[in-house]
């Protein structure tokens, strides 16, 4: 499902700092199955694989970014070894108000994967921007959250990225290759609670 052959040739930029982008990473006829294979998501935040429901599109997409090709591919654009980094993978689907501030990711990750997977996208809004500063106006690049669009950037304490405000359905996918393993439980678990009280409150409404 993967397009490797656009990755390996995507322009690698390292300013304001290292990062890059493919605009359609994902196999033309792939797309269908993954929509219509996307977990039903209700409510805004991040997701791990084990809370969700899903079909064998989504599964392959997963197994995929997971797998070793892909991270030998993005190991080679970095110049990096991330075999000796534990991989984190979240889904996202909903949007709100109080998603895509400016930050720059928590300093135990080493590389954000960023995935979209809406077939269309209209809004201003939900539009990823990678910024120079803290200023949303400042940025070097915006990609619209649309059906294969990936973002890969190295996280530090420069890799600010934020979009406008957006409220709706927005799919994405979220890979991390991260320091620890510790890092990575304790994200389990924070993700697996987050998302339990979710469903307790999706309940009740």
């Amino acid at each position: 499902m993967l397009n490797l052959s656009k990755l390996a040739a995507a322009e690698f930029h390292t300013e304001p700092y290292e990062y890059l982008l493919v605009d359609d990473f994902l196999d033309a006829d792939s797309k269908p199955a993954i929509v219509n294979d996307f977990p039903p998501i209700e409510k805004a935040g991040s997701f791990p694989l084990s809370r969700l429901s899903y079909g064998p599109a989504f599964k392959q997409l997963t197994s995929e970014l997971l797998g070793p090709d892909f991270a030998a591919a993005v190991s080679k654009k970095f110049s990096m070894d991330l075999n000796q980094y534990p991989t984190m993978l979240t889904v996202r689907g909903q949007c709100d108000d109080s998603d895509g501030g400016i930050h720059t990711d928590s300093k135990d990750k080493v590389i954000t994967v960023l995935l979209y997977l809406n077939p269309d996208w209209e809004s201003s809004g939900g539009r990823l921007r990678l910024l120079r500063s803290k200023n949303l106006e400042d940025y070097v690049a915006e990609v619209p959250p649309t059906m294969g669009s990936l973002i890969i950037f190295k996280r530090s304490d420069c890799s600010w990225h934020a979009h406008k405000p957006f409220e709706g359905k927005r799919m994405s996918l979220q890979m991390n290759w991260v320091k620890s393993d510790r890092y990575l439980r304790k994200e389990r678990f924070r993700h697996e609670v987050s998302s339990f009280v979710k469903g307790l409150v999706g309940r009740k409404s």
